[in-house]
């Protein structure tokens, strides 16, 4: 069935799509209502493609939902159950699919070690499997991370250094990072795995992130809140970046004959999350001062990518620095936040 959901232009991106590999082609997008997926789905519909979505929650408030305009087929679903996932990808003759669902939120993970490895974990191998036995499917796009790495001596993290995540959330990446490449070497399956840095910009509905979260407390004049004590060092990424890497690689997978590699996808730009609050607050014009609880548990002092195989293979290059991705990320927030009230 189809869904009404307004198409919100992404100016210079779309010129650096290929419109005519898209253009009527079949693709699958798992966790498409999502933070990445809605952008995702937002271009590749704009660009041609026949997109289906799979979701398992209906999520109103979603960048996706809020979009009128749009027509994709959406399939109500779990990633733990295959059948779902084979028989949307038979009937709807997939070509292309985009792994992006998963839970992803760390500190659920912490708490619910379970049911976000059988969304990561199981969810992926499901998934696998049922492009696996349907023969139309050429090109698989996995989405990993940077915390599959897990914790390592020498930065940044290149993609040929070993996954070995120890938190659950960092462990199931590192598990669904393992099961994409195994299905590649031993049925010769058509995939290729992206790893980013944290996302962020308009859209994410997750307020325990940091962006999210801090933008909000500043715009109801609260002081921010950091968990850690500030100083961890993390990679950020605008999501429409990240949505042109995940394409840009769909449409060199063939091409380049680069089927069973791993990318990193970054701006190669280290902040701290003190570093980070403080450029919102700048940009937002506030004199508040971030509160620091240093509570921060379970997480990995320090994570940045190097991208220069993405940049030398693809010829990819972020299109967005983090000052610009912020002040969209803002723009988008204060539009949300008046639309919204009441």
């Amino acid at each position: 069935m189809y869904y009404g959901i307004t198409i919100k232009h992404y100016g210079r991106f779309g010129e650096n799509m290929n419109m005519e590999f898209w253009k009527n082609k079949n693709v699958l997008i798992t966790g498409c209502s999502g933070f990445l997926g809605s952008c995702l789905t937002t271009l590749l519909t704009e660009s041609g493609a026949n997109v289906t979505g799979l979701i398992r929650d209906f999520t109103p408030k979603s960048a996706l939902f809020r979009n009128k305009d749009l027509k994709i087929n959406l399939v109500s679903g779990s990633l733990e159950d295959i059948d779902v996932l084979e028989r949307t990808i038979g009937e709807y003759e997939i070509d292309t699919v985009f792994h992006i669902a998963a839970q992803a939120i760390v500190g659920i993970a912490n708490r619910n070690p379970i049911s976000t490895f059988n969304a990561n974990i199981m969810g992926t191998w499901n998934l696998l499997e049922a492009c696996r036995r349907t023969p139309l499917v050429k090109n698989i796009i996995i989405a990993s991370s940077d915390k599959a790495y897990g914790d390592q001596e020498i930065l940044p993290y290149t993609e040929n250094m070993p996954l070995q995540g120890s938190h659950p959330y960092d462990v199931s990446k590192s598990c669904a990072d393992l099961i994409a490449q195994t299905y590649y070497t031993t049925y010769g399956l058509p995939v290729c795995i992206t790893r980013c840095g944290n996302l962020f910009g308009g859209g994410d509905l997750n307020f325990n992130r940091i962006v999210p979260q801090t933008i909000e407390s500043v715009l109801n004049n609260e002081a921010p809140i950091i968990r850690s004590d500030g100083t961890f060092i993390r990679d950020y990424i605008y999501v429409e970046d990240a949505a042109l890497a995940y394409i840009l690689l769909a449409e060199k997978m063939e091409e380049l004959n680069i089927y069973g590699e791993a990318f990193n996808f970054s701006n190669e730009v280290r902040l701290t999350v003190l570093d980070l609050v403080n450029m919102i607050l700048s940009q937002m014009n506030s004199e508040l001062k971030p509160i620091i609880l240093n509570q921060g548990s379970h997480e990995i002092k320090n994570q940045y990518l190097s991208a220069k195989k993405a940049k030398e293979i693809l010829g990819w290059e972020p299109q967005y620095n983090t000052e610009q991705g912020l002040k969209k990320t803002i723009e988008w927030y204060r539009d949300y936040f008046d639309s919204n009230k009441i």
